[in-house]
């Protein structure tokens, strides 16, 4: 079946077809670091590491890239307020973003470039832009000029007379209002750098275009990021690009956004849930679950009944893979391939919410060849289990996973030592043969919301439905 993906600037769902056979090149709009990352933030790379991984399953050779705006106003100020230079902040959240994508399982791009190392390529593109006549320079300033190019606004399907160009303070000598800074100049105390118009910093979009240029070429496959980046960041991203003489970006794909209350998740609005906190009392895997699981268009409604939920779900999966792997043994299971109705629910517009009902079909066949006493088919259907969850990146048998206490399950690991001293309690009383004290601890432990069983090696305890 042929990849399909839902592309932003067609507004409909369209086969991928690569511009390089067996090759994507993506571009993904990465962090601003002015602050520690929330869950919407990091919700963003989780989506797109699952259509890497989808792409990588299918034996495409994948170039991931995903930027560091390390310069902005938000940085800027940020630095003013707390008395640190900017740069400070930036690698300071810059790390955060990263500790962040890595506890949620992200593989690491294959290129992550800063604006802040890339001006030479700025320059060049202004340069370019200037030439022409697509920009001009004002006041130290260089903005581009929109009427200059016809489609402008054909990403957000919006009419030119009606815009309303978001502008920061500073931007001075515009001959048109719609009109978007690239280069801004310089102001004192605030980082600068020399160009043929004077000394200043970037604007938003053109390190993107500039960056993309660098990496992909004139013309990739993918262009990547939140559905909020759509105007005005994407759609002057294309104009620049365009501009300047590129194709770009093929596809335009953008997430939803994690909400509370209805409203995006957003630092400005004091709503936020730093990734940080979370995973100090939710692990890591059920925390991807809950992310990575709903369809990555779709609006995420951030609630602790909703992370239950899904922590509930994925302790049965996680149940089923470790009854396997304890009965199997030394059995190792083949690699398998995903069954063909994951692989079709996935190829259409990465369907994860369809794929998933597959992994949890095939659990649910695994127990039952548990319960027959049919290891066989139980390693076999293991087997399928661990190719899905592979693609999403919930594997609980990976090596990334098997380190997840000393990555900051502080609370896991606690409650964990507290329950193992109780099922210790409990085996000397069946060793004893005191079946009514070991009764009442299991049944003490199943209201406090355990599920508790014996297994060959040993007694083990999940969390129940809450």
């Amino acid at each position: 079946m042929t990849l399909r993906l839902h592309d932003t600037s067609a507004r409909q769902i369209r086969d991928f077809v690569p511009l390089t056979a067996g090759c994507v090149s993506i571009y993904l709009c990465g962090a601003t670091v002015q602050a520690a990352p929330h869950i919407g933030h990091i919700r963003s790379g989780l989506n797109f590491d699952i259509m890497r991984r989808w792409f990588t399953y299918r034996g495409y050779d994948v170039t991931f890239i995903r930027n560091v705006t390390d310069i902005d106003d938000k940085i800027i100020a940020k630095a003013a307020e707390q008395g640190r230079p900017w740069w400070s902040i930036g690698y300071e959240n810059e790390r955060a973003f990263n500790e962040g994508y890595d506890v949620l399982g992200c593989l690491p791009p294959t290129y992550e470039p800063r604006a802040t190392g890339h001006v030479p390529e700025m320059i060049e593109m202004m340069r370019g832009l200037i030439e022409r006549g697509h920009a001009y320079e004002s006041d130290g300033n260089v903005y581009f000029d929109v009427r200059s190019l016809p489609g402008y606004l054909k990403l957000s399907n919006q009419e030119l007379d009606d815009l309303r160009q978001p502008s920061g303070e500073g931007e001075t000598g515009k001959r048109d209002q719609r009109d978007f800074a690239m280069w801004k100049a310089a102001k004192p105390g605030e980082p600068s750098w020399e160009t043929p118009w004077g000394r200043g910093r970037p604007g938003w979009h053109l390190e993107c275009s500039a960056m993309a240029h660098k990496y992909l070429g004139s013309a990739f496959d993918i262009h990547g990021g939140g559905i909020d980046l759509v105007f005005p960041h994407h759609e002057n991203e294309i104009a620049q690009a365009e501009a300047y003489g590129d194709t770009f970006a093929n596809y335009w794909v953008h997430n939803g956004w994690v909400t509370m209350s209805g409203e995006k998740m957003s630092k400005s609005l004091g709503n936020s849930v730093l990734v940080s906190e979370m995973v100090k009392h939710w692990r890591p895997i059920v925390l991807r679950y809950y992310l990575g699981t709903p369809h990555y268009r779709s609006m995420i409604e951030y609630s602790e009944e909703a992370l239950r939920e899904a922590e509930s779900a994925f302790a049965r999966i996680e149940g089923f893979v470790q009854r396997v792997t304890e009965q199997a043994g030394d059995t190792v299971p083949p690699a398998a391939e995903v069954p063909a109705a994951f692989a079709e629910a996935m190829d259409e517009d990465l369907g994860v919410p369809q794929a998933l009902a597959i992994v949890h079909t095939t659990v649910r066949q695994g127990n039952s060849a548990l319960a027959a006493d049919d290891k066989d088919a139980a390693v076999a259907r293991l087997a399928e289990v661990r190719a899905m969850l592979g693609v999403l990146g919930l594997d609980p048998l990976d090596a990334h996973w098997a380190g997840e206490d000393s990555r900051g399950e502080d609370l896991h690991g606690v409650v964990d030592t507290l329950v193992r001293l109780v099922l210790d309690q409990r085996q000397g009383a069946r060793a004893r043969k005191d079946w009514a004290a070991a009764d009442a601890i299991r049944d003490q432990l199943t209201r406090s919301g355990l599920v508790i069983e014996d297994s060959p090696a040993g007694p083990r305890w999940t969390l129940g439905a809450r």
